[in-house]
C-alpha cells in the first residue's frame, strides 16, 4: 500500500477514535449535568414539599409527642388518685391505728438515668414525662410499704393499742416544769443544740412508769457527770421504743416484760445534768419524735396549746 495511503488511513482512524470519545464524554457529560440538577431539583423539592418518608416520619413523631402527652395527663390523674389515698393514709387510718406517718422520703433518679434522651428532637417532653413515671413509681411504691405496715398494724390492733406509748411516765402533778423537744440554746455550750426529748422536772425520787407495754432492751448506769446517767431503753415493737433517762434508780432488767403504767425506775439527776428530772425520748423507726404528740389522746386542742405554751427551754442537762 502506497505511504500516503497508509497516512490518509491513519489518519480517518485517529479521527474516528476522537469522535467516539467526544461522544462518550459528551454523554457522560450531560449524565452528570442531568444528575446533578436531579439532585438540586429533589433537595430544593424536599425544601417545599415532603418526600412520602418523609411525611410518614413527621406523622409518627406528631403520634409520638401526642402519645406522650396523654401518658403525663395519666400520670397526673395517677397523682391525684395517690394523693388521695395518701391523704387517707396518714389522716383516717393511721389515726385509727395511733401511728405516725412512714417516714419514707423518695429520691429523684439522677440526671444519667435520662442522658440517652438528650440527643433526641423531642429530649424535653420525653426527658420530663419519664421523670414523672419514675417518681409515680417511687410514690407508689413507698404507699405500698405503708399499706403492708397498716395492715400488719391492723392484724396486731389490739397488742398495738397496749405497746404506743401514751401515757405521761411521772404523775402530772409531781411535775414543776416540762421543757421542750426540738432545738434549743444550750445553756452550758451557748450554741443551738437538737434536745431529743422532753424534760420532766420533779423531785428525786418519784416514780417513773412505763409509757406501754414493751420488753427492756437495754439499762445503763451511765457516767458519773456526762450523756444520760442512769437510763431504761423499753422497745414497745410496732417500730417505738422509748428511753427515761438521768435515774437515780433502775428497777428493771434487761429481757423484762413491762406493762403500760409498771413502775420502772425513780427520778433522779445523774450524768450530765444539772438538777432532779425525768429526760423521756419516743423514737419512731429510729428517730426521735415529740413525746408531747403521745400524751393524752382526749386532750383538747386548748389544752395542748396551753401545755405547748408552758413548755420553755431545758436548763437541766449538760450533756
Amino acid at each position: 500500500m502506497p505511504m500516503k495511503q497508509k497516512v490518509a488511513r491513519k489518519l480517518a482512524d485517529l479521527s474516528e477514535e476522537i469522535t467516539l470519545r467526544l461522544r462518550i464524554y459528551s454523554i457522560v457529560r450531560k449524565g452528570l449535568i442531568g444528575f446533578i440538577l436531579i439532585s438540586l431539583l429533589n433537595v430544593l423539592f424536599s425544601q417545599v414539599f415532603q418526600t412520602p418518608k418523609m411525611y410518614g416520619i413527621a406523622r409518627d413523631n406528631h403520634e409520638a409527642v401526642i402519645k406522650y402527652q396523654l401518658m403525663r395527663d395519666k400520670i397526673r390523674v395517677a397523682e391525684r388518685r395517690l394523693a388521695e389515698i395518701r391523704h387517707r393514709d396518714n389522716s383516717v387510718y393511721r389515726t385509727l391505728f395511733s401511728s405516725d406517718t412512714l417516714a419514707l422520703a423518695p429520691q429523684p433518679y439522677p440526671d444519667s438515668k435520662y442522658e440517652s434522651l438528650q440527643q433526641d428532637e423531642y429530649a424535653a417532653l420525653m426527658t420530663e414525662t419519664w421523670r414523672e413515671l419514675d417518681a409515680l413509681a417511687q410514690d407508689l411504691y413507698y404507699e405500698s410499704v405503708s399499706f403492708d405496715e397498716l395492715q400488719t398494724l391492723a392484724k396486731n390492733k389490739e397488742r398495738l393499742s397496749s405497746a404506743i406509748p401514751a401515757i405521761w411516765p411521772v404523775d402530772r402533778l409531781q411535775l414543776r416544769a416540762l421543757y421542750s423537744f426540738g432545738w434549743r440554746f444550750h445553756p452550758i455550750y451557748k450554741s443551738r443544740k437538737f434536745h431529743k426529748g422532753v424534760d420532766m422536772a420533779c423531785d428525786r425520787g418519784v416514780p417513773v412508769y412505763a409509757s406501754g407495754d414493751a420488753v427492756v432492751e437495754s439499762t445503763d448506769i451511765g457516767q458519773r457527770r456526762k450523756g444520760y446517767g442512769q437510763q431504761i431503753l423499753l422497745n414497745h415493737e410496732f417500730g417505738y421504743k422509748t428511753r427515761y433517762a438521768h435515774l437515780s434508780k433502775i428497777l428493771v432488767s434487761p429481757g423484762d416484760k413491762v406493762t403500760r403504767g409498771q413502775l420502772i425506775g425513780e427520778v433522779g439527776s445523774t450524768g450530765g445534768s444539772t438538777g432532779p428530772h425525768l429526760h423521756y425520748e419516743v423514737i419512731y423507726m429510729g428517730q426521735e419524735v415529740n413525746p408531747v404528740n403521745y400524751f393524752d389522746k382526749n386532750m383538747t386542742v386548748d389544752e395542748y396549746r396551753r401545755l405547748i405554751e408552758e413548755m420553755k427551754d431545758s436548763d437541766l442537762e449538760v450533756q
